[in-house]
């Protein structure tokens, strides 16, 4: 796709970005995957406990959800880690998201609207933060989940620089 901005042309390709995640991420998307899991096992284990007659089919659930979530919990988020990148050059913000449907994203400079930094709990307990940047664009938002939070702030505030200095309405 070549696109004119200004009076220079850019040539922007689909293309896997450079930039890993930050590998915290990892223990953060697995403490999320083992919290969800953990919930309805301790709930089933603890009326299991409590409820002699019933105990086997209340912990028989609690045991068909806790094998699979521990081990979708440990193996998941280290494949989330090997596809997921981002990079963010002078023309353009690349994302690579996805499991099964990989997903690749770029959003010309000249289409960015707004940069906004969030960190949940868990994030902030791991020094994460998720720099969502909002195009003007059907697809909605890119977001990078799992940066460090000082890398974070500094692409927040480069891409904030470009979107003030592009010209236009980025529509």
């Amino acid at each position: 796709m070549v696109l004119d901005q200004g009076n220079r042309k850019q040539d922007l390709r689909l293309r896997p970005p450079r930039n890993p995640l930050d590998r915290r991420a990892v223990a953060w998307w697995r403490t999320q995957l083992l919290l969800t899991v953990a919930a309805p096992v301790a709930v089933l284990g603890l009326l299991g406990a409590l409820i002699a007659p019933a105990r086997f089919w209340l912990l028989l659930p609690a045991a068909v959800i806790a094998a699979p979530g521990l081990v979708v919990g440990v193996l998941l988020p280290l494949w989330w880690y090997k596809v997921h990148r981002w990079e963010v050059t002078d023309d353009a913000v690349y994302v690579r998201t996805g499991f099964f449907w990989m997903e690749g994203r770029i959003a010309p400079m000249s289409r960015l609207q707004t940069v906004d930094t969030m960190r949940g709990p868990l994030q902030r307990i791991f020094g994460l933060t998720t720099v969502t940047v909002t195009t003007a664009s059907a697809r909605g938002a890119l977001k990078v989940k799992g940066l460090d939070h000082a890398t974070a702030a500094e692409l927040a505030e480069r891409l904030a620089l470009v979107t003030q200095a592009t010209p236009g309405d980025a529509t």
